[in-house]
């Protein structure tokens, strides 16, 4: 052994071995260092470490061999030596090379991978130093805005405003916030204006060691905010190291307004975007138009108040002239400026709302979010059309992209949540509606979208009735309390008690779950079906077929107006024209136009088949549902009376027994 370290010392081996990692680690550094700034991708560095460590045996084998004179490289001479075992030590050599070069892999390249920078961000709620604090919309139009900023760079993840907005006038824990949104960058910041200055500062923190990265202070003119939104953006990309394209370097340097009046306008109408509070709603309104008077050329305000002119077809006002100007709107804001997102984003709206023409409204989402690849809501609407299109897979895969991206928004859980119960992913829709609650635990829609689930899945009762006991006294939105009481007799056949709650209901109608009021006379007529009184049955249909009639009338085109005259007609024993009805109601919105709300209208046909009389027709339907997303289920056949006139039929039993079996 002591001849071939002998050997080693006289072929100068040590020194060349010494002065290869010297140099190695040399060009190691710097590659780490400029291969980030010259974007070159990150397996770059990595192939370089891979090469020095190949290159280490063969440098000491070259070493061996090789001897640098003063008349330039020779033949190391070999010594003929006693005990002198030339083959051995090479070996010896080239094993001990290996061995050094394995060793020092293993330390280097995992920490070659981990170089790369998580690029990812979310932005606290600025703080207001103003001294009138009704600024406090303008801290937060600057948030937002930069925030829009960001969204637009697609090589960066930027955590949605809904999700940070929590965090408002809490001291912040770093650490903690960027394990809960799931990012490595935090950008914190206060806004002070006075008049017509505003001061700006902020500071980017590394989320993962509370290391401050940079901080930046601006003293502007309100006029030159914008300036410092992208001066930002780009400070903050830079930092990240993220891409940035010339058409994301274009966008941020794009004034969507040179008048400062109207963009404190659009500021504050932005900030009262309230889904749920009309009021609010109609507040906006007005100020973006006030932003529109001030700047007749205001592309984004035109974007924006489309969005919310479609927001209030869909949930408050149908009416033809609100659809028609959130259309106009649109069309002007992509006039004024044909490749702004957020106008292609809001003409989406416009074909999904108001139109229903989902192809259209895909392909507009679609240029949008070219344009915001980091806008969560840009894939909740990207979503919501493909499952209605059927394309469940992919309509969640841009669910939970959503939800990544907006990871503390109910709302977005929420629709996640549908998606996984509706291909019969129970136990994630379980847990996804769980965190709903987590963040919003007074919110009745996702409380009795958990409780359906349970009744759903397992026909579980006691969620429902865990829900009622919950139910302040006097609360009961739309009528939402009493029909989920009701429902709660119902499937207990407690139909007297169910009958007395509906009668104590003042309103008319209760809030439709496809949008289509359902008619209380209805309900009444049902419960007087299976409490077989058929004078007031009929007295409470007859009521109920004048008030649904005039609702087929005013709306033609409504599916669940035509499937619940469908029922009425059933009841009144109409056949013909109950299943004329049913039909026309699946012809209206089929299961191949609308995955989402069609086989709810294909059940109700099976229902009018039963009522009526076409057992056969109706268990076809039924089978057809137990095998289609968002059909009907097994707990749900077996607790519902509504399917008691064929519940004894041993073909529903074996449909029972089969669908059951798979569950």
């Amino acid at each position: 052994m002591s001849g071939f370290f002998d050997e080693v010392k006289r072929r100068k081996v040590y020194r060349v071995a010494v002065a290869y990692v010297i140099a190695a680690g040399g060009i190691i550094q710097l590659a780490s260092a400029a291969f980030p700034a010259w974007e070159l991708p990150s397996w770059s560095l990595r192939l370089v470490i891979v090469l020095l460590l190949i290159g280490f045996p063969i440098a000491l084998i070259l070493a061996w061999a090789f001897d640098v004179t003063s008349h330039g490289i020779k033949a190391t001479p070999t010594v003929a030596a006693p005990g002198s075992h030339l083959r051995r030590n090479v070996i010896m050599l080239i094993i001990t090379g290996m061995i050094i070069s394995a060793a020092a892999g293993f330390f280097l390249l995992p920490r070659a991978s981990a170089h790369k920078i998580d690029k990812s961000i979310a932005v606290l709620p600025f703080e207001n130093l103003s001294e009138e604090k009704e600024n406090a919309f303008f801290a937060d139009g600057i948030q937002d805005d930069i925030l829009t900023n960001l969204s637009k760079i697609g090589d960066l993840k930027v955590i949605s405003r809904t999700s940070v907005m929590s965090y408002r006038g809490k001291t912040p824990n770093v650490r903690e916030i960027g394990k809960a949104l799931g990012v490595s960058s935090i950008l914190e910041g206060s806004v002070r204006r006075e008049g017509k200055r505003v001061r700006v500062n902020v500071q980017l923190i590394n989320a993962t060691n509370d290391e401050h990265l940079w901080a930046s202070n601006y003293d502007r003119d309100l006029t030159d905010v914008f300036a410092i939104q992208t001066d930002l953006a780009q400070k903050i990309a830079n930092e990240l190291q993220a891409k940035l394209s010339p058409i994301e370097k274009a966008q941020m340097t794009r004034k969507p307004t040179e008048n400062g009046e109207a963009y404190l306008a659009y500021m504050q109408a932005a900030n009262l975007f309230l889904p749920e509070d009309f009021e609010k709603l109609k507040q906006g309104e007005q100020l973006y138009e006030r932003a529109l008077q001030l700047d007749p050329n205001f592309a984004l305000a035109y974007a924006r108040l489309s969005q919310l002119e479609s927001w209030i077809v869909h949930t408050f006002d149908a009416t033809e002239a609100r659809k028609v100007k959130a259309r106009s709107l649109a069309d002007q804001a992509l006039k004024l400026q044909p490749d702004l997102p957020e106008a292609h984003l809001a003409l989406g709206y416009c074909f999904y709302y108001s139109d229903l023409d989902y192809d259209r409204a895909l392909s507009e989402f679609k240029i949008a979010q070219s344009g915001l690849p980091n806008n969560a809501e840009v894939y909740l609407s990207i979503g919501a059309i493909e499952r209605r299109q059927g394309k469940w897979e992919e309509s969640t895969a841009h669910l939970e992209k959503a939800a990544s991206l907006n990871p503390k928004d109910p709302w977005v859980l929420q629709n996640l949540a549908i998606n996984y119960a509706a291909v019969k992913n129970y136990e994630a829709a379980d847990k996804t509606y769980a965190r709903g609650l987590e963040l919003a635990p007074e919110s009745l829609g996702l409380r009795g979208m958990k409780a359906k689930l349970a009744l759903d899945w397992k026909g579980d009762m006691s969620a429902m009735e865990r829900l009622l006991a919950t139910f302040p006294p006097g609360v009961d939105p739309e009528g939402m309390v009493t029909m989920v009481r009701a429902n709660s007799f119902f499937y207990q056949r407690k139909f007297s008690d169910a009958l007395a709650l509906l009668q104590k209901f003042k309103g008319d109608t209760f809030h439709g779950d496809n949008g289509s009021p359902t008619c209380k006379a209805v309900l009444e007529g049902i419960c007087y079906y299976f409490l077989k009184d058929k004078a007031k049955m009929r007295e409470a249909f007859e009521k109920a077929r004048t008030f649904v009639e005039r609702q087929v009338r005013e709306s033609p085109n409504d599916a669940g107006n035509h499937a619940q005259l469908g029922m009425i007609y059933a009841a009144l024993e109409r056949k013909e024209d109950a299943i004329r009805e049913g039909k026309r109601a699946v012809e209206l919105l089929p299961e191949s136009k609308d995955a989402l709300d069609g086989p709810e209208h294909t059940i109700q046909l099976a229902q009018i088949y039963m009522f009526t009389g076409e057992t056969d027709q109706a268990l076809k339907l039924i089978e057809h549902s137990l095998n289609t997303p968002n059909g009907i289920t097994v707990p749900i056949l077996k607790i519902d009376p509504v399917w008691d006139p064929i519940r004894k039929d041993p073909r529903f039993q074996a449909l029972l027994e089969k669908y059951g079996a798979k569950v």
